[in-house]
Parts: C-alpha cells; structure tokens; sequence
C-alpha cells in the first residue's frame, strides 16, 4: 500500500553516519541508553527537514518550531539554534549529502537516573540525535495521490497539546492503523468538536467548488511548516485560502483536496471514505508553485 512517505530505495543509507550528542556513529553502530527519556517517556521533541539542492528547505520554521515545542515542554536544549544548524550541516558534510537527504533532527530530555517521568530525575542534558537518509520521494505517488478514510481516533488537548511535534506519536500511530485497516492511506482525524483537524502524518486541505481552499483552524493539529507555506503561496498569488471550521459534509462537497507535509511537498486525494476526487487544476497549480518556491 502506497503512503506519503514513500521514497526510492537508496543502498547508500546502509553507511550512513548519524550524528549522537556531537559525535559520529555508523548506522549499525548508532544508540542510546535505554534510560534516555525518549526511550522511556517519548519525552522530547524533534523535527523533519528535507535537503534539496544544497538547501535545507524552510530551515528557520522547523527550529524555531522545535525550540517553541522544547519550551512547552519546560525543556531547555543546551545547544543554540545555531549550534544545532551547524551540527545539522556537519552531519550532512560527514555523509557527503547534497540533495533528496530527509533529516530527522531529535532532542530527548536526556538520561534518567531511574524509569520514571518526572524531569528531576533526569541526570544529563538533552540527547540530541540528528539522522541524515537519501530519501527521494517516491513521484509515482504523488502524481498518483492516496486514499483517505476519516477515523474514530480523534485529534485533541485531553492529553497532550496537538500542536506540540512531540515524540509522543501514539494518537497519531493509533489514526495511522485504524486507517491502514480501513484500506487507505492515512487517516483523516476530527477534533473534540467533529470538524476536520489534520491527518495522522500530514496537514489537510480542500478545494470547494468556488475555488477557495479550505483548511482546519489549526487548533487541534501540528502547525505544519508546508502548511503554512502552501496558506503564504496562496495570499502571494491572489488565491482565497481559508482556516475555518469545516465538516466532513464539506468535504465530500469538495471538487480537490491535498495533504501537505516536510517530506513530499503536496500530495493529491483521489478518496476519501471510498468517494472518488479528482486531482484537479487548484492541486496541481499549487504543486507548481511549491516547486518553484523551494527550488528558488
């Protein structure tokens, strides 16, 4: 079954080296202590950034979005946010990457001195891991596009802040397989009030029949950087892009509809809950313009 994260298989990962607390580790060889907090807790927060053309893409959004999210969190990463762009770009000088490379950056409150979650008991600073692939996304996919199926799983603050790129995934993973077993791609999920919010993995937008794009407030789901750069490309180029409230009736109303994340850009809809949606103009104009801005 396709996903939005498919990618072309590429050998030269098998050697890749990652970076760990300012050193290098081959792949085979790169850990962490079974005491790390990210571990134990999935106490940490972390980031996914793509290299294309020597350019990490929407670099400032991602770590001001990760120390925002360590704040939050009461967690203070001891390295500043130009310490970790420069680790960032030494890691991928190390692995000699220029291009079509996805960076999972991750910052753990660090060691614990026993497995419980309170943060006195942490004795170290923060771990911080930086994972450098060649990952390609996988063009068949996003010219084909994927099936949604909107989820039981909802999207809400009952017990973490939504908003929060948290290494605590399990609400997203419990959307991802309600909707693998449902026989799409990823899940569509509502937030506590039943309006639209965002998928499991990626941020959700419709098309309605007068042109405008449509996407969730943005209360109840991650504050995607593609997101927010699809909403600046459509004020920049004179379309009607609206985040408001909207209902599944909606968007079964919807002449289009995308998902949008770090990875692959902007992603067609063919589906959802088994209705057919054409991948029309708006989609595609809007992949055009995202082409063009992150290869300027």
């Amino acid at each position: 079954m396709a996903s939005t994260h498919d990618y072309v298989k590429d050998l030269r990962n098998e050697d890749i080296k990652i970076y760990i607390n300012g050193e290098y580790y081959h792949r085979s060889e790169a850990k962490i202590s079974v005491f790390d907090s990210g571990f134990l807790l999935g106490d940490g927060v972390w980031e996914g950034i793509r290299l294309h053309n020597n350019k990490l893409i929407h670099l400032e959004y991602h770590i001001d979005r990760l120390y925002d999210g360590a704040k939050s969190i009461a967690m203070e990463i001891h390295l500043s946010k130009k310490e970790i762009i420069n680790a960032i770009w030494s890691t991928l000088n190390e692995n000699n990457m220029s291009t079509d490379t996805h960076i999972r950056l991750i910052v753990s409150r660090g060691i614990k001195s026993t497995p419980y979650q309170h943060p006195k008991v942490t004795i170290s600073l923060p771990t911080i891991v930086i994972i450098p692939e060649y990952k390609k996304p996988n063009k068949e996919v996003i010219d084909r596009g994927i099936r949604l199926v909107s989820v039981e799983t909802r999207r809400d603050s009952l017990v973490q802040d939504p908003k929060i790129n948290s290494l605590s995934k399990m609400n997203c993973i419990s959307a991802c397989i309600e909707a693998e077993k449902l026989g799409a791609e990823e899940g569509l999920m509502l937030d506590p009030h039943g309006f639209v919010s965002t998928c499991n993995s990626t941020n959700f937008f419709i098309i309605t029949k007068n042109n405008e794009v449509w996407t969730s407030v943005g209360e109840y789901c991650l504050n995607g950087v593609t997101r927010g750069s699809v909403i600046n490309l459509c004020n920049e180029n004179n379309i009607s892009v609206h985040e408001k409230n909207f209902l599944m009736e909606d968007v079964y109303d919807a002449d289009e509809a995308f998902v949008t994340g770090t990875f692959a850009g902007i992603i067609p809809v063919i589906e959802i809950d088994g209705r057919k949606i054409n991948i029309g103009p708006m989609t595609k104009k809007l992949q055009e313009l995202y082409t063009n801005d992150i290869n300027n």
